[in-house]
């Protein structure tokens, strides 16, 4: 049993080296400058990114647990609560989902920018978009296309639909 949890904690100390080094490599590119546009992503690379949803809420957790920010990530999981929107700025549409793993995440949805989901407690959905730290559990926001195509963005799936 020793060996086993051993197993798990470098496992998880694996995990949170990736989301360091991956925010480090956002952060570095960031202060570089815009990124050069991104080609449209395929369907199928879609279909291959998705399949990953079970280890989603893992890189969720991973990017809470190192305090990361600017990390792109895609979750599932059943809305909890839904927020009044945020009409500072660009308006956006906020809600918690709470995944899996009973991780809970604040989603804020630039309705600016893409529609507004017909959401409900305890609707089920998908979405990619850039997490956030902070100490309820992290943001996530970007979950629209980028307007000016700079980067390839991210969506909500519910219903059957894609919002972005």
């Amino acid at each position: 049993m020793g060996s086993s949890r051993r197993s798990r904690a470098a496992i998880l100390a694996a995990l949170l080296a990736v989301v360091v080094l991956a925010q480090r490599f956002w952060v570095d590119r960031r202060e570089a400058g815009p990124p050069a546009p991104a080609p449209a992503e395929a369907p199928a690379a879609r279909e291959s990114a998705r399949g990953g949803e079970r280890g989603a809420a893992g890189e969720v957790e991973a990017a809470f647990a190192a305090r990361a920010s600017g990390v792109w990530v895609e979750v599932a999981g059943r809305v909890e609560r839904l927020l009044a929107d945020d009409n500072a700025g660009s308006r956006h549409q906020r809600f918690v989902v709470r995944l899996a793993s009973g991780h809970t995440l604040l989603i804020a949805h630039n309705v600016d920018l893409a529609p507004r989901l017909p959401l409900a407690a305890g609707d089920a959905l998908s979405a990619r978009g850039e997490y956030e730290w902070n100490p309820e559990g992290g943001v996530l926001h970007w979950t629209h296309r980028d307007p000016e195509g700079r980067r390839a963005g991210g969506w909500i799936e519910h219903g059957g639909r894609r919002y972005e």
